[in-house]
């Protein structure tokens, strides 16, 4: 296989690993080396604030490169990964090594939209692509969008968007929100106030990374709000839902909240206490086209039976997003101009369905309502109930002088 698969989850295993690899292309892999492969590097977060979510990234990726071969376009790949844990200083750090010493053509990975600005710069600086799988943040949407930035599966606030206008439809007359305070957790917070027309009884900002929400809790008690909205990606979720339902909260006050909490990944660990809780999301594994169909079966099958979430989905389109821009200029990768184009063409047939790119590279796309409840099997998941917000695009495309 024309293909130089590296992994190094410690910061301080990259550079023994970039040495093995190295050996191995000058021995087995020598021809590869004599003809330059593509190399694309992948910042995981496999430790960290968001190793559940960078966990389902990996699967996503891994499995959309075994079906390809190895390969983008039918060229042989390099790809680079190392673990950044979520962290936006070692994430910088690496990044930076993946330009200067590996000379990388792609890039993608980073789940939190913090880590995202962190390495930015450096790629934009070396003019290399960066596909975000994840991260949409605002900053790169409006005056400061960048040609080589791609925010292939949407920008923050568009999700908690779908999420206010739903509680919005509903007559929720009073709310309280609750999101991480980083960049993805304000933009949450933003998005769902744009479309949510009710009253905001309190907002409340946690930590990144917070486990125990005992006083969170308590403030909600207090609030007495019909519903809350939410945006707590990864095991902070897991926690939050499992507290809030213990503590009784879920009798008189409804749960509403994006797909980044209330997905497969969240399902498995919680159960139950998910049962009725309503969310918004791009992608849903019953989603009816033949892309998605395909997707959700092969990777039910590689990874034992279990539904894939929005992060594997993602990550999955990633690639298939490189593959087929790296096809369209005939892997001639160091024609930036030509490759940026083609990427913003975005002509694959992705899980979610057929969208476009603004001018700022970030989608306009439908999103849907879910709702969790138990399927025929009695499997406790998400079923799709409607699209709630058709071919939408975000707030800060007009801002962005991109053409």
């Amino acid at each position: 296989m024309a293909l130089t698969f590296r992994a190094s989850f410690r910061v301080q295993a990259l550079a023994r690993v970039t040495a093995l690899a190295a050996f191995a292309a000058c021995t087995s892999l020598s021809a590869i080396a004599q003809s330059g492969p593509i190399k694309v590097g992948i910042a995981l977060d496999i430790s960290g604030p968001f190793a559940g979510p960078g966990a389902e990234a990996r699967d996503g990726f891994a499995l959309a490169i075994k079906q390809l071969g190895g390969k983008l376009g039918g060229q042989p790949v390099e790809f680079v990964q190392t673990d950044m844990a979520g962290s936006p200083d070692q994430a910088k750090q690496l990044v930076d090594r993946f330009v200067q010493r590996e000379k990388i053509d792609l890039f993608t990975g980073p789940i939190a939209s913090n880590v995202a600005l962190a390495v930015a710069p450096s790629l934009f600086a070396a003019k290399v692509p960066y596909l975000s799988n994840n991260a949409g943040p605002s900053q790169l949407a409006g005056a400061g969008c960048n040609a080589y930035f791609f925010g292939t599966a949407y920008q923050n606030d568009q999700f908690h968007e779908a999420a206010g206008q739903f509680a919005a439809d509903q007559k929720f007359g009073r709310m309280v929100v609750l999101a991480p305070n980083y960049p993805a957790g304000k933009d949450s917070i933003t998005g769902f106030k744009r479309k949510y027309k009710g009253v905001v009884a309190d907002e409340i900002y946690t930590k990144v990374g917070q486990l125990d929400y005992a006083t969170e809790l308590a403030q909600l008690r207090a609030a007495k709000p019909d519903a809350l909205y939410f945006f707590l990606p990864g095991a902070m979720g897991i926690n939050f839902i499992k507290q809030f339902v213990g503590a009784g909260l879920s009798k008189d006050i409804t749960l509403v909240t994006s797909g980044f909490s209330a997905d497969e990944d969240i399902i498995g660990a919680v159960g139950e206490p998910m049962l009725g809780l309503f969310n918004t999301t791009h992608w849903a594994h019953d989603l009816d086209n033949a892309a998605n169909k395909a997707f959700v079966a092969a990777f039910r099958k590689e990874y034992g039976g279990r539904y894939p979430s929005l992060y594997a989905a993602q990550a999955y389109d990633v690639i298939a997003a490189m593959d087929a821009a790296v096809k369209a200029v005939g892997g001639k990768v160091s024609d930036k101009e030509a490759l940026t184009k083609a990427l913003a063409k975005a002509q694959y047939a992705p899980v979610r369905g057929s969208f476009r790119y603004a001018n700022n590279h970030y989608p306009v796309q439908n999103f849907y309502l879910r709702t969790i409840g138990k399927n025929a099997e009695g499997r406790v998941t998400n079923k799709t109930l409607k699209t709630v917000l058709e071919n939408y695009g975000d707030a800060y495309a007009s801002q962005c002088p991109l053409k």
